[in-house]
Order: C-alpha cells, then structure tokens, then sequence
C-alpha cells in the first residue's frame, strides 16, 4: 500500500462520508430542487449538500484553513495557511442528466515564501465506480494503490485527446473550432465527456493521452493538475507557458504528445 498523510486520510473520509448521499440523489434525479445559476449553468440540492458535508467535515479538522468552494465561494481562514478547493460534484450536467460521470474534487493548496500558492495534495472521487484518484506533491499519483502513469503513446495517429465544447453563454466557440481544426485531423479521436476534472484523472491514469479546455474554473482543475504532474505528464497554457491558471488555458499530455500538441494549438492560434 502506499503511504499517505494525515491530511490525505482527512480529504478521503470527508469525500466518502458525503458519497452516499450523492449517490442516492443520482438515484431519485428526478425529484431533486434544482436551480440556474447562468445560462447552461445549473445547481442542485446534491451539489450543495455534498459541499456542506465536505465543508464541515474539513472545516472540523482544519478549522484555521481556508475554503474555495463552487456553490459557497471563498471562506477566508489564516493567510498563512493551506486551503482547500473544492468542486462538489463536477459533471452536474452529467448527473442531472442520469449519466453516471461525475466526481468530487478536492485539492490542498499551500502559502510559499514567494507569495505564491502551489498545490500539493489532491482528490477526485467518482462515486458510482469508488474509483480515488490522489496524489499528494513528491509521492506520485494513485488510483486507490495502483501508481499511475502518463500515457506512454507518443503519436498523435494513436491518441485519444480529450476537450470540453463551449456550449451556451461559455466559452469561446470560433477558438475551440480553429484547435478542433486542427488536432481532429491528426489523431484517433477526440472524446468529450463532460468532466474536467475526471477528463484530468484520466489522462494522469493513461486512459486519455491529452487534454485541452479553456475557460474553466480553479475548483475544476486544481487536484486534475497536481495528478497529471505527480503521474509524469506536463500541464500548461496553450502557449507552453506554466501560467494555465492566470492565463485559463490547460494543455495536458506526456511529455512527447504535449510537444506535438502545441505546435498544433499555436498553428491555430496564430
């Protein structure tokens, strides 16, 4: 088995104690309040209570920490301290839907003597299928105690690359369309299945060779980053540049499919 932190045991308890309830609420869709948010932008009683669950269960171990959460937003703790980032339940579309692929995302990120943040731990947890994709900065990345690594595959005529597609009121359509121009032509296929952050865990398992997507939020990616990274694999802007966060492009893959992968975005970006 693979060691982990105390903080690791706290995130994995406070993601399964509010699985169950979530996958009830998968179960009975059909009589769940939902709301919207903005156009194409839903929320449902299941995103919030399972945020509240991890809320106050991480809150009760970390009570000095801070929170940026998607239904709640930030909750100022110690500035000096680690917070969490928190996505309740990432594929709500999905799930609203009864397609069963959705997961819940946690990720640690911790103060440096720069002034910058780095993320350092990070979970993905996909209810249905109990699969726990972790990892924790210096020790690798895991699906339960399988290591994981990156894709081995380094020609873009094998690769399976996944994106998610503007669709209404997000999004940059004429953008998407130039890239999807240019990589679909070149590759096995393109998958998009509605998920960032298990679009993530994925490519950091091996079971997609890339990724890319714009105009996402930092409770979408946060633990997905950390697993690509600590799973061997490269995450960027779509410039090659290490500011995907600042700039709200994420490029992911090995390191030779990522190579091969911008040169194409960039040709279309031109």
């Amino acid at each position: 088995m693979p060691s982990h932190s105390g903080l690791f045991t706290v995130i994995e308890r406070a993601a399964r104690k509010a699985a169950p309830r979530l996958r009830r609420d998968f179960n009975e869709v059909q009589h769940l309040q939902v709301s919207r948010k903005g156009p194409a932008d839903f929320v449902s009683m299941a995103d919030k209570r399972a945020e509240q669950t991890l809320y106050d269960e991480l809150s009760k171990a970390r009570p000095d920490w801070g929170f940026v959460m998607e239904e709640r937003g930030e909750v100022a703790g110690d500035p000096n301290k680690p917070r969490f980032i928190i996505d309740p339940l990432d594929g709500t579309t999905n799930f609203l839907h009864g397609i069963p692929h959705f997961a819940m995302s946690i990720a640690v990120e911790e103060p440096l003597p720069s002034g910058k943040r780095e993320i350092t731990t990070a979970l993905i947890y996909q209810p249905l299928t109990d699969e726990s994709f972790w990892a924790e900065k210096g020790r690798g990345a895991w699906l339960q105690d399988q290591r994981l690594r990156v894709s081995s595959r380094r020609e873009l005529t094998e690769a399976v690359i996944a994106t998610g597609i503007p669709f209404m009121g997000h999004g940059d359509f004429a953008e998407w369309t130039r890239i999807f121009g240019a990589i679909a032509p070149q590759v096995a296929g393109i998958r998009r299945l509605g998920s960032a952050a298990l679009d993530l865990a994925w490519v950091a398992a091996g079971r997609f060779d890339g990724f890319w997507e714009s105009q996402l939020k930092i409770w979408d990616v946060a633990a997905g980053m950390l697993l690509v990274k600590e799973a061997g694999g490269f995450v960027t802007d779509y410039r090659g540049g290490d500011r995907p966060i600042e700039r709200n492009e994420f490029l992911a893959a090995n390191d030779g499919m990522h190579s091969k992968l911008h040169k194409l975005l960039a040709g279309a970006l031109r």
